[in-house]
């Protein structure tokens, strides 16, 4: 029994050497990603207006994916617009940095695409996402209605044969 009880002693000190190795790690892991956010915001001109027009954008778009969501057609247009934008990102981003001295004040546009990615494919992601689960319990509310439906018949047919 005693060498049971030192294997779980063992045990149960490994797991909590483990944990806390696991939460040193994540607490200095998110310190360099959140710098990284904050060197990103701050090296952006968020006054230039073609940002405010994306942003704009992107909150007209939200707005419309909110009220239309009853709408299960534009839903779907909606979804396909916005997953088409994402496809295209790649290309646009092309088009953006040759000519970008065209519209901006700096050169946003990397050859990886990281502000693209983060400003044009991340909100219409988020759009694309929120159509989803609106489609999900749409059609979640259709099997309910179609399995009420459903019992009220069988419940009329049963009614019938015992008349």
């Amino acid at each position: 029994m005693d060498e049971l009880r030192s294997a779980l002693e063992e045990h149960m000190n490994q797991m909590a050497d483990l944990v806390d190795k696991l939460s040193v790690e994540l607490r200095s892991g998110l310190r360099p990603a959140y710098e990284n956010f904050i060197g990103f915001f701050h090296a952006i001109d968020w006054k230039e207006p073609w940002l405010m027009s994306l942003l704009g954008f992107h909150l007209v778009l939200l707005i419309v994916t909110i009220i239309s969501r009853k709408n299960t057609n534009f839903q779907m247009f909606l979804f396909l617009l916005s997953l088409a934008g994402v496809y295209l990102a790649e290309r646009l981003n092309g088009i953006l940095r040759d000519n970008w001295r065209n519209f901006a004040t700096q050169n946003y546009f990397d050859p990886q695409g990281v502000f693209l990615s983060v400003l044009w494919s991340g909100p219409l992601l988020v759009i694309a996402l929120i159509i989803l689960i609106n489609t999900l319990f749409s059609l979640c509310y259709l099997i309910v209605r179609w399995k009420r439906a459903d019992l009220r018949h069988r419940a009329r047919l049963s009614r019938n044969k015992q008349d």
